[in-house]
Parts: structure tokens; C-alpha cells; sequence
């Protein structure tokens, strides 16, 4: 019998929050800023003498988090000093939060917290080669930039296919709570959002090994998955060969070349660190500093409500659900043609043309925009009232997202309302039918799915205008 392991995961997040300025001086804070070394002053350059000023906002937006995710917001809270000397900190230390946090507790999509706390982001190390074996610079735009870093508990799954799964779940619903809170853009690409996956494998489930592994700035979510995935198999594999002593407390890269991990430190204790409390910043009463019950009143409706109110509301497929809540501006407009199209039925078809029709023009031509929600919901009637077949709307709405206008006016003119016309679609039937021989003579030998062939053919001898309703029944007449 094959021996069952089990995949124990926890994950850190870091998000640098969408504030104007950083976290503890007035420098702008701006992720796209190109020039190196621009938005610096001397507290974010540690010059001596200098002393750091806590951006409120900041605090604000690790409360509204905090909130969203149904946590605790701590009374009191303190900034520590985390200890270690690397280039990209320039005081040789870094501020952050150690034993009093902001946030403690809460759960997002199966997964309870262990805490969010606040703390600066560090310099940026860029790596460049050269003849003589390459150099490294460092650009300290983002050096201070306020830094939100939430730490999940620990959670044991049976295989690890779900554990990964579930990370790659509960990074991308807090992404998109970040953003509807306006809290951070949360680019993974920029590295405005960083994953690292905690992960330790046991042949016992009651019983974690305590030799994990952290696997650091994971950058989009299929890699995630990936490295997650990755470890598993790898510990697996030293406990099959009889070597679990290798499984060691440490540090892991990714390597998205090779899509394999590999070993960067050995992972340190928060003792390594001499954490203590920031003599040059002041303790905070955060109860007594904001209204914390009108924060709450103040926050907007979450990914999670907003579920269940698209799928009682509008009854729609839970794929489109999820593509109007990952783009805000779509879901808007989604639920304007809802205003005009009530009907369940209706709106259930003009939600496909959206996410499948719609989406798949702008993916292959930069200049499609939405059209008017009076156009849309015209181009939707006219279909649902069978006056223009599917092709005809599919080919309308192609236009109409390029030159907004009537789908009626441009049916009408370009004849293109579906024909009832019997006498005119007989007629080219009948021509269909003696230029096709072979699929008459396959329909009448007893397979009757040959009929759509002809049907295919007079629907577009007719330029889409043709009933398929009735060309069907005029079909089956003439072929008896």
C-alpha cells in the first residue's frame, strides 16, 4: 500500500499599500517612477539625526483590511526595529511590528489568519552583468513605501493538489479585496503583492514536521501552485530515499527557468532579528484614534457579497459572476443593461455576449469599447425577439463596439432582419437543394443531422436574414 503524506501550508503575503507618500517620511510614494533614486529624502536614507513620522493613512488602510476580512483591530498597538544589516536596508534595520500587530484573527476562503501588520518596504536591487563578472545597484524609490503583510495560520490538507489550490485561491481573493478596498494595486508583476508559501510534508497528520520551508516572492499565482507543488514532491521524494534529515528549516527562490526551487539561507528565528520596540516612534491607541464602527459603515461591497448578490439578482452562470468581479468597470455596465433587461432569460444571453463575444473582440482588437447600454440592450432585444439571428447579433456587436450605434438602424440598412418571408426563403431552398445532392441523398438515407448542412448554407445565401426556425420546416417539406 502506498504510504500517504500530508502537506501543511501557511502563507505571507506583502502588499505596498496606495498611499501618496511613505510610510514614515512626506517622499512620494509611486510605484512607476523610472528614475532611480528620485523620491528620497533623509529619513528614508537614514541620515543621522532623523525621525520617522507613522503615515496615518496607512494605518487606516491595514484597519480597513483588517475589517473586510472580519478580524480584530487591536487596542494597542507598537513599531519594532527588525535587525539585520543587507544593502537594501538602509538603516540597518528595518521598522515593522512584532508582538503587537494591528490586525489579529479573521478568515478569507477557508483560511483563518494569524495577524496583519505594517511595516516599510525595502530598496530595490538590481543585478547587472558585465565582462568582469557583473555589478548590483540600488535604487531606494521604494525604500520606505509602506509595506501591509498579512501571515495565515498553518493549515494540513490530504493532497497536495488542494493545498495548492487553496493558496492560489486565497491570494487572489485577497488581491481583489485589496482592490476594491483601494487599499493597494497589488500588481504581482510589479511586485506590489509578493507571495511565500511556508511548506513542511509529514507522514503523520496529527503530527507536523517541524522543518518547513519558506519559499519566497512567489509573483502570480500559478506559480504559487507551482512551487508548492514543487516542495511537496521534493520532501516526499527525501522521505521515500530515506534522507528526511535533508529536510531542513530554510529559505527557498523559485527559479521559473528551471521551475524548480532552490536553497538560499537557512531560515532565521525571530531571535536572529533582537526584535525591540522603535524608541523613536510613539504607541498607539487605535480605538481612540479612529472611529473604528464608521470604518467599517465605510467600506464598500466585497468580492464575497457581491457573489451573492449577482447570482440571486440576475440568476447568471457563476463564470460570468466571476468575470464582472474581477473587472469592476465591466460589472458596472453589466448591471446598467440589468436596468433595461430585467428578464432573467434575457439578461442570461446578453451576460454571454459579454463575456464570451465581447471579451474575445478586445482581446484580439485594442480599440473595442463597451458600447452604449442602450445599443447593447437593442442588439439583445432584437435577438431574443428573433428579428436578427445569432450570427447577425454576433456581427452587429463587432460593429457597434467599434462605431457606437443602433443594432436596428444598422439591420435595417443593411437588410439583415431575420426574413418570415416563405415564399422568398423556398425559393432559396430550393436552389440549395439541387446544387446538394450528396447531403439530400445522405438526409434521406436516414441521417438526419445532414438537414443542418442545407440549413447552414440558405441562412447564409440569405445573408444571416434567414428564420432557421423556418427554413427548417420548409427543408423537411421539400425533402419528404
Amino acid at each position: 500500500m502506498e504510504k500517504k503524506y500530508y502537506t501543511t501550508i501557511g502563507l505571507e503575503i506583502h502588499a505596498e499599500l496606495k498611499t501618496n507618500t511613505k510610510m514614515f517620511c512626506s517622499c512620494k510614494n509611486d510605484p512607476d517612477e523610472e528614475t532611480p533614486n528620485k523620491n528620497i529624502c533623509p529619513v528614508c536614507m537614514a541620515h543621522p539625526g532623523t525621525l520617522p513620522v507613522v503615515n496615518k493613512k496607512a494605518v487606516e488602510s491595514v484597519i480597513k483590511v483588517g475589517l473586510a476580512l472580519g478580524s480584530n483591530i487591536a487596542d494597542f498597538t507598537e513599531f519594532d526595529r527588525k535587525n539585520y544589516f543587507y544593502p537594501d536596508i538602509p538603516k540597518g534595520y528595518q521598522i515593522s511590528q512584532f508582538k503587537y500587530p494591528i490586525v489579529f484573527g479573521g478568515r478569507l476562503v477557508g483560511m483563518d489568519l494569524t495577524r496583519i501588520h505594517l511595516e516599510e518596504d525595502t530598496a530595490n536591487n538590481k543585478h547587472y552583468e558585465s565582462a568582469s563578472g557583473g555589478y548590483s545597484l540600488i535604487d531606494f524609490n521604494r525604500a520606505g513605501v509602506p509595506l501591509m503583510e498579512l501571515v495565515t495560520e498553518a493549515h494540513t490538507f490530504e493532497n497536495p493538489d488542494d493545498a495548492a489550490k487553496a493558496a492560489s485561491i486565497f491570494a487572489k481573493e485577497y488581491q481583489l479585496i485589496l482592490w476594491y478596498l483601494g487599499a493597494s494595486e497589488a500588481n504581482m508583476e510589479k511586485g506590489e503583492m509578493r507571495v511565500e508559501a511556508n511548506v513542511s510534508v509529514s507522514p503523520d497528520k496529527d503530527k507536523k514536521w517541524t522543518a518547513y520551508v519558506e519559499v519566497k516572492n512567489l509573483n502570480s499565482f500559478r506559480t504559487v501552485e507551482k512551487a508548492i507543488k514543487y516542495e511537496v514532491e521534493r520532501m516526499i521524494d527525501l522521505f521515500e530515499t530515506g534522507r528526511e534529515s535533508e529536510i531542513v528549516k530554510e529559505t527557498r527562490g523559485w527559479d521559473d527557468g528551471k521551475q524548480k526551487t532552490f536553497s538560499q539561507r537557512k531560515k532565521e528565528s525571530s531571535q536572529d532579528y533582537r526584535y525591540f520596540p522603535d524608541p523613536d516612534i510613539t504607541k498607539f491607541k487605535l480605538h481612540e484614534i479612529f472611529n473604528i464602527e464608521e470604518l467599517k459603515k465605510s467600506l464598500p461591497e466585497l468580492p464575497s457579497e457581491m457573489r451573492a448578490r449577482y447570482k440571486n439578482d440576475f440568476g447568471i452562470k457563476e463564470e460570468d459572476i466571476e468575470v464582472y468581479i474581477n473587472d469592476p468597470i465591466l460589472g458596472t455596465w453589466f448591471e446598467n443593461v440589468a436596468k433595461i433587461i430585467p428578464v432573467a432569460d434575457k439578461l442570461k444571453i446578453a451576460s454571454n455576449f459579454i463575456t464570451s463575444d465581447y471579451l474575445g473582440l478586445k482581446k484580439t482588437n485594442l480599440g473595442v469599447q463597451l458600447p452604449k447600454v442602450e445599443n447593447f440592450a437593442e442588439l439583445v432585444s432584437l435577438f431574443t425577439e428573433n428579428k436578427i439571428s445569432s450570427r447577425v447579433a454576433k456581427d452587429i456587436l463587432a460593429m457597434i463596439v467599434l462605431n457606437d450605434e443602433s443594432p436596428l438602424k444598422i439591420a435595417t440598412e443593411k437588410d439583415l432582419l431575420q426574413k418570415n418571408d416563405t415564399g422568398a426563403i423556398k425559393t432559396i431552398a430550393e436552389k440549395v437543394v439541387l446544387e446538394n445532392p450528396e447531403v439530400v441523398a445522405t438526409y434521406k438515407g436516414g441521417k438526419e443531422n445532414a438537414i443542418m448542412s442545407l440549413v447552414g448554407k440558405i441562412i447564409k445565401e440569405s445573408n444571416g436574414s434567414a428564420n432557421p426556425k423556418i427554413v427548417i420546416e420548409i427543408l423537411k417539406d421539400l425533402l419528404k
